[in-house]
């Protein structure tokens, strides 16, 4: 590299890749992006914090006990935040961290990709 050069963000990723094998990668990559409930649970809440409900009807068609699941995993994970607070009853809310915005790139190239390739 040579001085005054700036790494792209490509570069960035690139190195950052470059600590595992590519099977490695792949396999961890899959542990997320294979499931597609939990691509769409990251992609309702690109545009913001949502309880539980919204999340459910914006998602279509998950069961309440498959998005539950996939809700802690992810919070596990540290894609998402759970935020609990007490207005007049108990009402918790979910939005994406700095590691779940960080997906948000991969599935709108996915998207991209699914609408020049596969429609």
């Amino acid at each position: 590299m040579s001085q005054g050069h700036k790494p792209d963000k490509l570069e960035n990723v690139k190195k950052a890749a470059d600590s595992c094998s590519i099977p490695q990668c792949v396999g961890k990559g899959h542990e997320v992006f294979g499931d597609v409930w939990t691509l769409f649970i990251i992609r309702s809440l690109s545009d913001g914090e949502k309880r539980f409900c919204e999340i459910q009807r914006k998602v279509g068609g998950v069961n309440p006990v498959t998005l539950t699941s996939r809700l802690k995993k992810l919070e596990k994970m540290g894609f998402i935040e759970r935020k609990k607070e007490l207005i007049d009853k108990l009402s918790v809310s979910y939005s994406l961290t700095k590691k779940g915005e960080g997906m948000l790139p991969v599935l709108l190239a996915i998207e991209t990709y699914a609408k020049k390739y596969l429609n």
